[in-house]
C-alpha cells in the first residue's frame, strides 16, 4: 500500500507536457478540477474525461502507475460513495432495514465517485510531470502579485516544496519501518479495524523521530548556507512562455468553454 502512493513523485520522460511552463500545468489543473465542479450532466464529464485522456497520452506516462495511486483513497472513495447512497433524500429505490437508497442518492454517488477519482488522477499529472523545483518556481511565479499584500510568497512555495520532496522519502522509510519490524514478528493486516490502529503505533513513533530529525538536518543544512529568504534572490532557470504554452492555454480556453457547454447547456440525448 505504500508503495502505491505516487503523490509527490515525478516520472522522467521527454513529453510536450514534461517541457510545458509548470505555470500552464497549475493553471491547467485549477481548471480541470474547477470544470468537475462545474458540470451536472454525463456529457460533461465524458468531455473531462476525453481531455484528461488526451494529457495523459501526450505526457507519455504510464496510465497503470497513475491508476497506482489510487489504491491508496480507495478507503475514502467508498466511504464518499456510501455515504451519498444511504444519505441523501429524494425518491426511494431501495429500501434495507432503515437506510434508504434514493435516486438523488444513486445519481449524488456516482457523480461523486468520478469526480474525486478523475481529480486524483489529474492532479497526478501535474505531480509526475513537473519536478518539485520547477513547481516550486511556478507557483512562487503565478502568486507574485500577492507580495503587494504583504503574503510571503516565496516561503510558501518553499514550503509546498520542501512537502512534496519529503512526501517520497517519509514513505521510504515508512516501507523500511514496516519491513524491519514484521521481520521482528510484528503484523499490520491481522485483527479488526481498532487492532490495525494500534498496530500502527510502534510504526508512527519511530516515522516521527525520523521526520523530525530529517526537518532539524535540513534547517541546518540552510542556516550554515546562509539562507535568509527570497529578497534578492534570482534564478539559474528563469521561467519564461514559449508557443507551445500559449497553444496549451488556448486548448485549456477551448475545453474549459466545450466542458460548460456539455455539462449545464447541451442535454445528454441532444449529445448523443
Amino acid at each position: 500500500m505504500i508503495r502505491d502512493i505516487t503523490l509527490g513523485q515525478y516520472y522522467q520522460t521527454d513529453s510536450v507536457v514534461h517541457r510545458l511552463d509548470p505555470r500552464v500545468k497549475l493553471m491547467a489543473t485549477l481548471v480541470f478540477i474547477c470544470s468537475l465542479f462545474v458540470v451536472n450532466q454525463a456529457a460533461g464529464y465524458l468531455v473531462a474525461v476525453l481531455f484528461l485522456a488526451f494529457s495523459i497520452k501526450l505526457s507519455h506516462v504510464p496510465f497503470r502507475f497513475m491508476v497506482r495511486g489510487m489504491k491508496a483513497i480507495l478507503f475514502l472513495l467508498v466511504i464518499t460513495f456510501v455515504f451519498n447512497l444511504f444519505l441523501t433524500p429524494g425518491e426511494a429505490v431501495l429500501s434495507i432495514w432503515k437506510l434508504t437508497v434514493t435516486r438523488e442518492g444513486i445519481s449524488m454517488a456516482v457523480r461523486m465517485a468520478v469526480r474525486l477519482s478523475l481529480l486524483i488522477i489529474g492532479s497526478s499529472v501535474m505531480t509526475l510531470t513537473t519536478t518539485p523545483n520547477n513547481l516550486t518556481d511556478g507557483l512562487e511565479k503565478a502568486l507574485k502579485p500577492l507580495q503587494k499584500l504583504h503574503v510571503p510568497v516565496h516561503e510558501v512555495a518553499m514550503m509546498m516544496s520542501i512537502a512534496l520532496r519529503f512526501i517520497p522519502i517519509l514513505l521510504e522509510e515508512t516501507d523500511k519501518i514496516m519491513k524491519a519490524q514484521m521481520a521482528r514478528g510484528a503484523s499490520f493486516d491481522e485483527g479488526n479495524l481498532l487492532q490495525k490502529a494500534k498496530s500502527m503505533v510502534p510504526l508512527l513513533v519511530p516515522l516521527f523521530i525520523s521526520a523530525f530529525r530529517r526537518a532539524n538536518d535540513l534547517a541546518m543544512a540552510m542556516e550554515a548556507r546562509c539562507y535568509r529568504g527570497g529578497d534578492g534572490r534570482t534564478k539559474m532557470k528563469p521561467l519564461h512562455y514559449e508557443k507551445r504554452d500559449y497553444a496549451a492555454y488556448l486548448i485549456l480556453a477551448a475545453y474549459f468553454a466545450v466542458c460548460i457547454v456539455a455539462g449545464r447547456i447541451v442535454p445528454w440525448g441532444r449529445l448523443l
